[in-house]
């Protein structure tokens, strides 16, 4: 098998499983990029096999230590290791994410469920070029109705691969209604946010919607209104949910018809409404898309966290509320922080932690991949001036 030499204190010698193009001391035996290929040390000494893409930044991706094949027996062992992890967790069984790329060790690979439908992501060349195994796997293990691949992910971009959204099995669904905690979601794969649903936030709706009854409650960023859903259940005296995507704020509107729930939605800019918006809240909810995608942006992305954080606090009544959330693995939860306690200290304002947040279950962190630990978050009071 074609190969790898790793160059001494390269990152997967630390637990990592990635191995960048700066950390290869050698290429043997001349792998093609999408082959399997091992990995050794500067001293002959194996550490396993990864999948290869000479294109990328991440030259290779470890799948295991041991020596693997990528054929069906592989998909079936794995897919089926996800699935029955998924079966014991104490989340609903219809609405979950099945396959978290490196977490349950397919590095590229994403399946989330809505009921009898699957969506299928594969963002890596080396699980790309093997979908159609990984689909057959998947019906053999599922038995779904359809499986649409949501092959548009901007991640895709530095493994070489297109852009696509292709029925790979069953008849295309007509959108379809799906129910967590009461809220009602209309699903539609083929055409709708991400897969359909933000899966690893749910678990905060509830967490933030408690605080909710009798409240007047701002959204910002909110998506098809999951959190602004989930607080008018809770029995807020107002619910306004705003963002800039008016696709974003219809399916808000269609999903609180659905759930027979009055919510306002407002299409605009979140930045420019907290800009020009004088009104204040008893409960402030932020759930922006990731502000960076790399490295080189993160400290112009504090600077946007910090002015968010500080233009929601200065809108907070006495005792308000403010949750808020960062999706990028990039900021970290510790950088995140400290931008909040930036605004807190800019703002004058003094604030209790009652709160933390973390990504649903069905996306696991393993301890030696920092990028699988990427949603974060806190609920914060406003304490009185001292």
């Amino acid at each position: 098998m074609p190969g790898l030499i790793i160059k001494p204190r390269s990152r997967i010698f630390h637990g990592h499983e990635w191995v960048y193009s700066s950390e290869i001391q050698k290429t043997f035996g001349n792998p093609e990029p999408g082959d399997l290929v091992t990995l050794k040390d500067f001293k002959d000494r194996p550490l396993g096999v990864a999948i290869y893409n000479p294109q990328s930044q991440i030259v290779a991706r470890r799948i295991s230590r041991r020596k693997q094949k990528l054929d069906a027996e592989f998909f079936l062992r794995r897919l089926g290791q996800a699935v029955n992890y998924r079966e014991s967790l104490t989340i609903a069984q219809d609405l979950r994410r099945l396959v978290w790329s490196e977490s349950d060790g397919l590095p590229g690979v994403i399946v989330d469920q809505y009921g009898e439908h699957l969506v299928l992501q594969t963002t890596t060349l080396a699980m790309d070029q093997r979908k159609d195994l990984i689909v057959s796997c998947l019906v053999e293990l599922l038995s779904p109705k359809s499986i649409t691949l949501r092959n548009d992910s901007s991640m895709r971009r530095p493994e070489g691969l297109e852009q696509e959204i292709i029925m790979v099995h069953g008849d295309q669904p007509k959108p379809f209604t799906v129910s967590h905690q009461d809220s009602v979601f209309e699903i539609d794969p083929a055409n709708g946010q991400k897969t359909g649903l933000y899966l690893d936030i749910m678990d905060s709706y509830q967490k933030v919607a408690r605080l909710a009854p009798g409240k007047k409650v701002l959204d910002l960023f909110c998506n098809q209104g999951g959190f602004s859903l989930a607080c008018a259940l809770a029995g807020a005296q107002s619910v306004r949910a705003v963002d800039i995507s008016e696709d974003a704020t219809a399916a808000a509107a269609k999903n609180a018809e659905l759930t027979g729930v009055q919510i306002e939605t407002v299409t605009a800019n979140a930045f420019d409404f907290l800009r020009k918006h004088d009104e204040t809240y008893d409960l402030i909810i932020l759930d922006p898309p990731s502000f960076t995608r790399n490295k080189k942006t993160v400290k112009d992305a504090m600077r946007g966290y910090k002015e968010i954080h500080l233009r929601a606090l200065n809108m907070l009544n006495q005792s308000g509320i403010l949750a808020t959330f960062c999706c990028s693995h990039h900021a970290t939860r510790e950088l995140f922080l400290d931008s909040i306690k930036s605004a807190a200290v800019d703002g004058k304002r003094t604030l209790r932690m009652i709160d933390n947040h973390s990504q649903r279950l069905d996306h696991p962190i393993i301890a030696t991949l920092p990028e699988t630990g990427y949603l974060k978050g806190f609920t914060f009071q406003l304490a009185p001036n001292r």
